[in-house]
């Protein structure tokens, strides 16, 4: 971990441990701008999961978090789409393997979002 997220963080326990209903603590800019990413999926009622990048789950798991079925996932998984290693008969996915997969797949779908855009503004179908 960096030294400002260090600071932020003891700052951050200094301000909590102080206890009552709110807070009021200097953090970084890289910290804030973390934090608010956070709040803001939270507010959008997204689930977030914290895991370290070696960490592994099972493909059901892995469809849970990716919000796709498990046969999904196998085929993903046997397309090379995502990195996988058997323990024994099982198969475990490394969640770095699956936050890869879903950001390219962010990168595509803006992309492909763009080019309908594109197409909309040389028909003249948008104001």
């Amino acid at each position: 971990m960096s030294d400002v997220l260090n600071v932020d963080a003891k700052s951050l326990h200094r301000a909590l441990d102080g206890g009552g209903d709110r807070i009021e603590v200097s953090i970084s800019r890289e910290t804030a701008e973390w934090l608010t990413r956070l709040v803001d999926a939270r507010a959008q009622g997204q689930e977030i999961l914290f895991a370290r990048g070696n960490t592994e789950v099972t493909p059901s798991e892995a469809a849970a978090l990716m919000g796709m079925s498990r046969p999904q996932v196998r085929k993903l998984m046997e397309q090379g789409h995502l990195a996988f290693r058997k323990v024994g008969t099982h198969h475990r996915i490394k969640m770095d393997s699956i936050k890869a997969f879903l950001e390219a797949e962010r990168l595509q779908m803006e992309a492909g979002m763009a080019e309908v855009s594109r197409v909309q503004n040389e028909a003249g179908l948008l104001e």
